[in-house]
């Protein structure tokens, strides 16, 4: 059975509705493609927001492609204290009762009621690759990173399906802190 993954490191991000998109960037507005993501349809695009929260504002935060159904601001917890937001940890598309912030365009901005979130650290499988794994989606795993500042991490979430490509996610605050880079192998131990 196979126990070993790679891993990469996520920072801040974006992703937007197409309704916020046309407020942000024009009307029928397309998002450009910078390039290729590991997950298959992904992309980051050449678009940038800015974040403005009650504290502060960090500007230049890179738009993820393709848009969605609702906007969502994936963040680090330095990242939260920096805008004065809560850190809410939440599984990507969990947005309800998380904080909102104005997000600023080049055409526009918007005020969200609800959207900012810490990505939860989880595992991408495509449906194939969970049997290798002995894993379902939605399982909850522990994953073991080797080397000086090795650690395990705990309540990793296993998101199976036919669209995704074997890599763990974790912020990149989780991955400096564990001393990995992007590619590194990493073991499941349940």
């Amino acid at each position: 059975m196979k126990t070993k993954l790679p891993i990469a490191m996520s920072n801040r991000h974006v992703h937007l509705s197409q309704e916020d998109l046309d407020i942000l960037f024009g009307k029928d507005y397309g998002l450009t493609k910078r390039k290729d993501l590991s997950q298959p349809g992904q992309f980051a695009a050449e678009e940038k927001v800015d974040l403005v929260g009650p504290k502060k504002t960090i500007k230049g935060v890179r738009v993820l492609g393709p848009v969605r159904s609702a906007t969502q601001i994936e963040i680090s917890v330095s990242d939260a204290f920096t805008l004065g937001v809560e850190s809410v940890i939440r599984n990507s598309g969990d947005i309800e009762g998380t904080p909102g912030i104005k997000v600023v365009g080049p055409k526009g901005e918007v005020e969200l009621e609800k959207g900012v979130i810490i990505a939860a650290r989880h595992i991408h499988m495509h449906t194939d690759e969970t049997k290798e794994f002995g894993l379902n989606d939605g399982d909850i795993v522990s994953v073991k990173v080797n080397g000086v500042r090795g650690l395990i991490f705990d309540n990793v979430l296993v998101r199976s399906g036919e669209g995704h490509k074997l890599e763990m996610h974790v912020d990149i605050e989780e991955g400096n802190a564990a001393g990995v880079k992007n590619g590194d192998l990493v073991e499941i131990i349940k």
